[in-house]
């Protein structure tokens, strides 16, 4: 497995366990709070800034080279395990079959879930030097 691969699964499990538990905190304390809206939107700038964190620790543990190929392949990786993770997680946990998880993702508030996932695959590139 090269440095990005296993940098890129290593950015993977730490913001999926990071954003179970603020998932689980959002959907358990926030939304019946506040809403789903306004509860999404407090959670995203934190899981934002813990996937940077993650990303530059991923970045320097597995010394991934500064170069956008294997940046590239790190952020696509993660965010294929990150999909994969949160299929499973609909269609096992949720129940929900695999077009309920995909018109969930098209609805307006799972766009701006999805819009945090693009950033998340992206952040390896940012982060070039």
């Amino acid at each position: 497995m090269t440095r990005a691969a296993k940098a890129g699964t290593f950015y993977f499990l730490c913001v999926f366990a990071a954003g179970f538990v603020l998932g689980t905190i959002r959907v358990l304390m926030l939304v019946p709070a506040i809403g789903e809206w306004p509860a999404n939107l407090i959670e995203l700038p934190i899981i934002l800034t813990v996937c940077w964190l993650a990303c530059g620790w991923a970045i320097r543990r597995y010394a991934v080279d500064p170069a956008v190929a294997p940046r590239a392949t790190m952020g696509a990786i993660a965010f294929g395990l990150l999909m994969l993770a949160e299929l499973a997680l609909a269609t096992l946990l949720l129940g929900e079959s695999i077009g309920e998880y995909g018109a969930r993702l098209i609805a307006p508030l799972g766009l701006l879930g999805l819009a945090g996932q693009f950033c998340f695959a992206l952040f390896p590139l940012w982060r070039l030097r």
